[in-house]
């Protein structure tokens, strides 16, 4: 697309990657270069600002458009310009796109009128019932992928503040490797028909291993 095109955003700071990281890392604010480092950095960063957001929302949250903006923000701020924001590039992962960076404000929105306000405050004690709410709404807010990266973490941020509602531990996501990643993926594919069975296993195998790890539940 040629350069001046209204449709042109290589001018965006989200859309642009750091000078001599060879393509590899999205511009930042600390002007990391390696893969590695940013990846080490934003794991850092992950685990602080859940710490943070876990005494922020209690039981009671009825979870919004806003406040995923905010868990975006509150871990991804100290790293990019664009924390929080909803991005302006359009993005796909292999031959899988995600929604058009345009529709993303007014999905968002839809998102919270279904999804979140159907499934949040999270009040299900049954481990199906459990599972199930947390694969729709992880699914959804997947799938519209609002933000230019760390849509993945931040959903998985969310899935833990919905956990934290009904007193259970942090979860134990680890074993999403190997098959199980393909599975993953595999399963949020399925939800573009609604079909939330699939994603709905993978949360039961999330939630039996935390159980485990954590000594019951």
């Amino acid at each position: 697309m040629k350069k001046g095109d209204r449709y042109d955003v290589s001018d965006l700071e989200e859309a642009q990657f750091e000078p001599g990281s060879r393509g590899r890392v999205l511009k930042n604010l600390l002007g990391i270069k390696s893969k590695r480092e940013m990846d080490r950095v934003e794991q850092r960063e992950q685990i602080r600002a859940l710490e943070n957001l876990l005494w922020q929302y209690g039981p009671d949250q009825r979870f919004t458009a806003d406040d995923v903006c905010w868990i975006h923000k509150a871990w991804l701020e100290p790293i990019y310009s664009w924390a929080g924001k909803y991005r302006k590039v359009n993005l796909s992962k292999g031959n899988f796109p995600f929604a058009v960076a345009q529709q993303v404000p007014r999905l968002m929105s839809d998102f919270e009128k279904g999804p979140l306000r159907d499934f949040t405050p999270e009040t299900q004690g049954a481990h199906d019932e459990f599972a199930y709410a947390l694969a729709v709404v992880h699914i959804e807010l997947i799938l519209i992928h609002p933000f230019r990266d760390g849509n993945g973490r931040t959903a998985r941020i969310l899935a833990n503040l919905m956990a934290s509602q009904v007193g259970f531990p942090l979860l134990d996501f680890s074993g999403i490797t190997g098959r199980k990643r393909e599975r993953y993926f595999a399963a949020i594919r399925e939800g573009l028909d609604k079909n939330y069975e699939p994603m709905t296993g993978v949360f039961i195998d999330v939630i039996d291993q935390t159980i485990e790890t954590s000594g019951g539940f």
